[in-house]
């Protein structure tokens, strides 16, 4: 593999001590001091609600993008003290933005019954007339202002700690490879081996991840109680039926939405057990172990270069948006993205917005697999998405957690089905199979994630639990999902260790997005099979409305309902479709 290119954070800032970022810090803290006193003047003059937005968003314009330069240098070196030191002062200055927040919510609520006049009086205000019902509503689970700065103070060395202890611990922790030569390797490594086409080396990694996971298991234990125990006391106090009923809250869905999602990904587990026995019949092994999951099949196993791979994207992209192509190549040729596996970098893969440079980076650890190759688009989709949003108001920006998966899995799908036509027998297997290799992460995995997070908030009510207890509500939610489709032997019980997701409060229940975009993308990208080149210009305009209204507005703009199971199911019948095909182009 080549050299693997690491982004530059330079046209961001030049240091989190540097001159830019701290005269960034003065500015936000001046702007958050000058939004709470306008708050003070606004019940009595409501008029003054254009002027308090105005600052709203420059304050959280500023804090975006000091908030995410400080989490990008972090991820990257989890041991740097500047980072370390970066991540301390943006929680300080979270704790003003946040009281900003609070009292630019609670002066909304005292103007709440002029509010829809002074909207349908002014073209300025019409287009933030969901985002500002959004506030209200939220607004109505806030605690006392007292309790909730309280609470943002004490999130600092509580929740927040525990959640930078399991990202700390998951990027350092290693286990000796090679005893003759000393070799070891990383937690992110040993995860990337897990789609070596060696089923030995595979075994050797998983096993080897298990035991540092075990080794670990006692912090990451009470790093886990820590973060569900506060989400826990702090929804209750803040009057939400419990940490679901919040989740589906800023998800922008209802619960008869999700409850149908959930439905038909259930019915769906019979499909893709099919797919795991097949799997195991292609591997040529009795039965599909967990580290065989990402074990690649058919003729592509080879390894790709990262250049390579982003000429294969862009290209691919191009087919469908020539903006969306630009995008991926000025990301690629001015150093947005993070490839390089190493000591100290987190695990996984996630996209950052910069809303005052208009910029995104990208981080991956990029292993050459086809894999990867998915995972680097996927990544890219996002970026594209917060392209066509960075000139949006900070208010018309922010998208719920199930939109921000559907362009990631849109592009995702543009690699899929573009690659096949081209691709001789021997490959097309290798493509329907990563397809389906994806599809079965994203719907049985995160199923399984949903079951172990539902029950752990439930036992959690009542009780500590130990790192056994961890580990069986995971291995039983596996067995539920996963069923025959797997052995049971060789099951992952610490998959609560290795997510991120679940050590953050402000994510609890951060699985079910995935389902819901991949299901909603495979829908879009159906719809742009059918119409052609002129979806695109619709599409664009649909990842700009996700800013700025409910998932069932947006859906609906696309002629789909949510809350309709079928719906789910037309989504679950092309997964099938490809399962067919998969058995159908092998010969036994």
């Amino acid at each position: 593999m080549d050299n693997l290119p690491r982004w530059s954070l330079t046209p961001i800032y030049d240091g989190i001590e540097g001159e830019a970022f701290t005269r960034d810090l003065a500015d936000l803290n001046q702007v958050q001091s000058q939004l709470v006193q306008e708050c003070t003047l606004l019940s009595g003059e409501p008029s003054r609600v254009t002027s308090a937005i105005a600052l709203y968003e420059q304050m959280y314009d500023l804090f975006e993008e000091l908030d995410a330069y400080t989490y990008a240098s972090y991820s990257t070196d989890t041991r740097s003290k500047e980072a370390l030191r970066g991540i301390a002062v943006m929680k300080e200055a979270g704790l003003g933005v946040h009281q900003a927040e609070v009292a630019f919510k609670n002066a909304l609520a005292s103007i709440k019954d002029v509010l829809p006049e002074l909207i349908s009086c002014s073209p300025e205000l019409e287009s933030y007339g969901y985002v500002l019902q959004e506030l209200l509503d939220e607004q109505q689970h806030l605690m006392s202002p007292a309790e909730e700065a309280l609470a943002a103070d004490l999130d600092r060395s509580g929740a927040d700690a525990w959640s930078r202890l399991q990202e700390a611990v998951s990027s350092s922790a290693s286990a000796l490879w090679d005893a003759s030569t000393g070799e070891r390797r990383t937690l992110v490594q040993l995860r990337s081996l897990a789609s070596d086409p060696d089923r030995s080396v595979r075994e050797k990694a998983y096993r080897l991840e298990l035991q540092a996971w075990q080794e670990q298991e006692i912090p990451l234990a009470y790093a886990l109680n820590g973060v569900k125990g506060t989400s826990i006391t702090l929804n209750a106090r803040r009057s939400y039926e419990d940490s679901l009923d919040r989740s589906i809250r800023q998800s922008r869905i209802t619960k008869a939405s999700l409850e149908s999602l959930i439905s038909v990904m259930e019915e769906s587990l019979p499909m893709f057990r099919r797919y795991l026995k097949l799997k195991a019949r292609l591997l040529g092994v009795d039965q599909t172990a967990f580290f065989d999951l990402f074990a690649p099949v058919g003729e592509i196993s080879g390894t790709w270069s990262f250049h390579d791979a982003m000429e294969y994207v862009i290209h691919q992209f191009r087919s469908f948006s020539p903006s969306m192509a630009s995008l991926a190549e000025t990301a690629w040729k001015h150093s947005w993205i993070d490839t390089e596996p190493r000591s100290g970098k987190v695990g996984g893969a996630y996209c950052i917005g910069f809303p005052k440079t208009r910029e995104s980076r990208v981080l991956c650890n990029f292993d050459g697999s086809f894999s990867s190759v998915f995972t680097l688009a996927h990544e890219l989709g996002h970026a594209y998405h917060g392209h066509l949003l960075k000139d949006a108001p900070a208010l018309l920006r922010e998208y719920p957690m199930p939109l921000a998966e559907t362009a990631s899995i849109f592009a995702e799908s543009i690699i899929f089905n573009n690659a096949l036509p081209s691709a001789d027998p021997k490959e097309r297997i290798t493509i329907i199979e990563q397809f389906l290799q994806d599809a079965a992460q994203v719907i049985v995995d995160i199923l399984s994630r949903f079951y172990f997070e539902r029950e752990v908030f439930s036992r959690r009510k009542q009780e500590e639990l130990t790192p056994e207890d961890l580990s069986s509500i995971m291995r039983e939610a596996q067995l539920a999902t996963y069923g025959d489709g797997l052995d049971s032997e060789l099951l992952h019980p610490y998959m609560w260790a290795v997510k991120a997701h679940y050590y953050r409060t402000d994510l609890a229940f951060y699985n079910f997005p995935y389902a819901f975009g991949m299901l909603f993308g495979l829908g879009l990208y159906d719809q742009y099979r059918r119409e052609g080149p002129s979806f695109t210009k619709r599409y664009d305009e649909l990842l700009v409305m996700t800013g700025r209204a409910d998932v069932q507005n947006v859906a609906a703009s696309a002629g789909i309902r949510v809350d309709d199971p079928d719906f789910w199911r037309s989504g679950m019948r092309v997964i099938l479709e490809y399962i067919d095909q998969l058995e159908a182009s092998v010969s036994w």
